[in-house]
């Protein structure tokens, strides 16, 4: 295989590191496409049960695709290992335990679709006005909600959930479910107001202050996530929020001497060997790069997004990132920037690549709770690796020749190959896929423009598979855009 130029990779949600095989595990995959890692999984009843080394774990039946039995035992500390014991499901209490709720549920999902024309006969029957109608018009729109969850519907499973709660506004399952999909589209103070009202109707639920640990998180109210986890644990001991707590507690005994400062979209937090000058540089270039990736993206986040600027050693040990990696984003901005005192080339392209992976993650509705391996991740790895090369500078002229000689020679790899983890890749077949990931991406902005991007990843936030995004947007499969770059590469580069 022909080598290519060093690339210095920049951590997004997984470390390019080395899997050693083990003893057979269960591999449980989602509807959204995400791979969950066990040491043994089977279903029962309308749960999907697993074992991992925090216990076991479950998670609904309906938000699970297939199981795929064997494989490699993720290692204790591996990133498969976190995400194994950190699955985010949604909330245990549904408004449908009663009144005949399984049967609707049937009856309004079947077939593989919604059945619209029943759920209108629900709310046809609602308008009675008696209690036992209405609650069956609420069942039926969770129910949809519920489906639309499970294949990465956003908008629609909000949309069904909130009509729901119109029917049942003091079931305490529905303004759960409705604060769920919220933290799924990084919402943190929409899905606050709903907590607060299903605290008021059920205090003692766990998943209340589950769910508002995750919001405060998200707003970077540290002491707040903490204290709801705390709560949450007394209530019920859940393996999840036991891990939350533990990695939100770490980072606030590590910021509680930090610094802060704030601009119109960023938090940030420093510390206090950082030079002030250092922190107000970092804003400045990073509400710079924001405008320029809203523009080009024609998104804005919705929340302030934090940053924490750490030494060397404290990134490392906080973050467990390989020692090659320039800065990391897992719900929050994470920057190395020991013994600087103003913000150099390198560091502002690493602030704009890991920008860039923020707005793909909030733009497609992935969501993060506190810890790189628990976010749900939607964009395929190689768009968000591509993006983040893309914005941050970096073309393809160094490795057209390699790429094109390649493809050549059927040396390539497949873009399907690249849209899930990259863990396992050694570091030259890394640099492999950060290569076609820019060149792929860097064809399509060249070809059409940035607005292309812009409709494939709102497609992905629908729930909409990657390739199906790609055949609807640019009229190609996985096949004709290899073949197109290549095209592209010889006609730009040359050989």
């Amino acid at each position: 295989m022909n080598s290519f130029p060093q690339v210095r990779p920049i951590l997004l949600f997984a470390a390019l590191l080395s899997m050693a095989h083990g003893a057979a595990a269960d591999t449980i995959v989602l509807k959204n496409g995400r791979r969950i890692l066990a040491l043994s999984a089977f279903e029962e009843g309308d749960k999907v049960r697993y074992l991992t080394s925090a216990g076991e774990l479950s998670l609904p039946k309906s938000i699970v695709d297939h199981i795929e039995k064997g494989g490699a035992v993720p290692l204790a500390n591996s990133p498969e290992s976190a995400a194994a014991n950190l699955a985010i499901a949604p909330p245990e209490t549904q408004p449908s335990a009663a009144g005949g709720g399984g049967e609707i549920e049937r009856a309004v999902v079947h077939d593989g679709s919604i059945d619209r024309g029943y759920i209108a006969k629900l709310e046809g029957e609602a308008r009675t006005g008696t209690k036992e109608a209405s609650f069956k018009a609420a069942i039926g729109h969770h129910a949809a909600a519920t489906f639309e969850l499970s294949r990465g519907d956003l908008e629609h499973a909000l949309s069904d959930e909130r009509t729901a709660l119109t029917y049942a506004p003091e079931a305490a399952g529905l303004l759960l479910n409705v604060a769920y999909v919220y933290l799924r589209r990084s919402e943190y103070k929409q899905a606050l107001e709903y907590l607060e009202k299903a605290k008021r109707v059920a205090p003692e639920n766990p998943e209340v202050p589950k769910l508002t640990g995750w919001s405060y998180y998200g707003l970077n109210k540290m002491d707040l996530a903490v204290a709801e986890w705390k709560r949450a644990l007394a209530l019920r001991p859940d393996p999840e929020v036991q891990a939350a707590l533990e990695k939100a507690q770490q980072d606030k005994l590590e910021e509680e001497n930090y610094k802060e400062n704030e601009s119109s979209h960023f938090k940030l937090r420093y510390n206090g060997a950082a030079e002030p000058a250092l922190a107000r540089d970092v804003l400045r270039t990073l509400e710079m790069h924001f405008s320029a990736i809203e523009s080009e993206l024609n998104y804005t986040p919705p929340e302030s997004i934090g940053v924490i600027l750490y030494t060397q050693e404290v990134f490392t040990d906080i973050t467990r990132a390989p020692a090659w990696a320039g800065a990391l984003y897992d719900g929050r901005i994470r920057v190395p920037v020991q013994g600087l005192t103003n913000v150099d080339e390198e560091l502002s392209r690493s602030l704009k690549h890991e920008l860039t992976h923020s707005f793909i993650a909030q733009k497609t509705g992935s969501a993060c709770m506190g810890l790189k391996e628990s976010c749900a991740i939607r964009a395929p790895t190689w768009i968000q690796e591509g993006m983040a090369q893309w914005m941050e500078g970096n073309r393809s002229g160094q490795n057209a020749s390699v790429l094109i000689s390649d493809y050549s020679d059927g040396h390539m790899v497949s873009l399907g190959q690249l849209e899930g983890d990259w863990t396992h890749m050694k570091a030259d077949d890394a640099r492999h896929a950060y290569a076609w990931a820019l060149a792929n991406v860097e064809f399509i902005v060249e070809k059409d423009g940035m607005g292309d991007i812009e409709r494939i990843l709102d497609r992905i936030g629908s729930g909409m598979a990657t390739e199906a995004a790609l055949k609807e947007v640019l009229h190609s499969d996985y096949s004709d855009l290899m073949q197109s770059t290549v095209e592209y590469l010889k006609k730009t580069y040359g050989r």
